[in-house]
């Protein structure tokens, strides 16, 4: 299998894991996006998060988790995805409570978080952690909405 094939056939897996979770999660064409990047170039990702009053889970899946307001729901979540970004050779450069906005048009947010990743490699090793994806479930049911900005 050449390089392309491999890295589509990755995409369609990330695609397929994350399907479940709607718009809570990237598309097919998104996943695309990223994997146009030179492999090797580091990427940030600026994530913004707003989160429901009550966490809304869905299922069985979650079923001792629910009653949970939205930020103990995406505590959840960052108990696994924080080590799990460092296992994969990623990291936070900045977490912290959205305090307001000095330019521009104010956007009700309640956290950012800003995460580098070395290179693609690390990125895909964060969503294909099995651990990962399976809290991810918690970051649904804990935002109302999320904007996830790539930049080089």
């Amino acid at each position: 299998m050449s390089g392309n094939q491999s890295i589509n056939v990755k995409i369609q897996e990330l695609a397929k894991a994350y399907d479940q979770w709607g718009a809570q999660a990237p598309t097919l064409a998104q996943w695309r996006a990223i994997a146009e990047r030179p492999a090797t170039q580091p990427l940030t990702l600026i994530n913004f998060f707003k989160f429901r009053q009550q966490a809304k889970y869905s299922g069985r899946l979650f079923s001792s988790s629910k009653g949970q307001t939205g930020q103990e729901a995406f505590g959840q979540y960052a108990a696994v995805s924080m080590p799990a970004m460092e296992v994969a050779g990623g990291s936070f450069l900045h977490v912290a409570p959205v305090a307001g906005v000095f330019v521009g048009p104010s956007e009700d947010w309640d956290m950012v978080a800003i995460g580098r990743y070395p290179d693609l490699a690390a990125f895909y090793a964060l969503y294909e952690n099995r651990e990962y994806q399976a809290a991810y479930g918690h970051r649904v049911a804990a935002c109302e909405r999320q904007k996830v900005v790539v930049c080089d």
